[in-house]
């Protein structure tokens, strides 16, 4: 089938590439690389430089006209949403409201797109937390988020166009950004392979709902013929950051304990979503285990040519 993947040189999206590529798909990338690497894209895919809230953007929908839009090009800061409320909501809102538009008119059946299940939910005692538990987001980014799905739902219903929204924990892997604030295991991985040391916030009790790439990429894959809807991607085990450092200090075979700066104000306690939903309608699960997946992401950032 022929795909669009907006966000396609980022971290996540470079991998839904790979595995479009490996089905044979004749895949198109839209990233205006501002944080995407040109080099993550897979030469078999074409890359066009481009902002999703242009026009031009929307002419390469029309002139694409794919089946399947994977949507994942994104303001992805938490705190710079906070910061700077009216750069998130012009990405992240009139972002989708140009793809959805885009899309309707160049008869795209399905929009895949990159939701957020911590940053709707926000904390609740409701853990795992299932898609249908009130939503309460703490941040612009992630009332972008509800906003993004609200909008997929009514292009739903006034145009028949399928929206399927993937609601993620905090994935990590390969190629994982650094140099952000959700990637905390890429930014451990790194600080301790260049012999420096790293720093928890707070007290490190924090718990999130870390998925590997793979599974990630496997759910994108599921979701091309699912039932339309929204469903959390996780693993319905909650890992406070603690844990996170030890599996990660073992990985790179440090044995020094971490630093601990001040807590980050408002920032979100726990995280863990319920999947159910996607085992019966997508017919997935996680496969890859945290005490198997950071390895495999320590192993990368060991080869790779990185700076802390």
């Amino acid at each position: 089938m022929k795909t669009v993947v907006t966000g396609g040189a980022g971290f996540i999206g470079s991998h839904i590439v790979d595995a479009l590529v490996k089905r044979g798909d004749d895949v198109v990338v839209a990233d205006d690389l501002s944080r995407g690497k040109a080099e993550q894209v897979n030469p078999a895919a074409r890359l066009t430089v481009v902002d999703i809230r242009s026009a031009a953007f929307a002419q390469l929908i029309a002139d694409t006209a794919p089946d399947v839009v994977f949507h994942l090009a994104a303001q992805m800061d938490v705190r710079r949403s906070v910061r700077e409320p009216l750069l998130d909501t012009e990405i992240n809102v009139l972002g989708i409201v140009n793809l959805l538009a885009a899309c309707v008119a160049a008869k795209v059946r399905r929009v895949i797109f990159a939701s957020s299940g911590g940053a709707l939910y926000g904390d609740t005692d409701v853990l795992p937390t299932p898609e249908d538990h009130p939503v309460h987001p703490e941040s612009v980014y992630g009332a972008a988020k509800y906003a993004s799905e609200l909008y997929g739902e009514v292009f739903t219903r006034m145009h028949g166009l399928e929206f399927v929204a993937l609601r993620y924990g905090n994935v990590y892997g390969p190629r994982q950004d650094p140099h952000g604030e959700a990637g905390v295991v890429a930014i451990f991985a790194q600080q301790l392979l260049a012999g420096a040391r790293a720093s928890v916030t707070g007290d490190g009790k924090q718990t999130r709902d870390y998925v590997y790439i793979d599974d990630v990429v496997a759910a994108n894959m599921a979701a091309i013929d699912c039932p339309a809807g929204a469903f959390n991607i996780g693993t319905s085990r909650a890992v406070d950051v603690n844990m996170i450092y030890t599996l990660i200090a073992r990985a790179c075979g440090v044995d020094t304990a971490a630093d601990h700066g001040p807590a980050r104000p408002g920032e979100q306690r726990r995280s863990c979503l319920a999947i159910g939903s996607a085992a019966s309608a997508l017919g997935w699960r996680p496969q890859i285990t945290l005490e198997e997946g950071i390895p495999a992401t320590v192993d990368f950032f060991r080869t790779a040519a990185v700076t802390v």
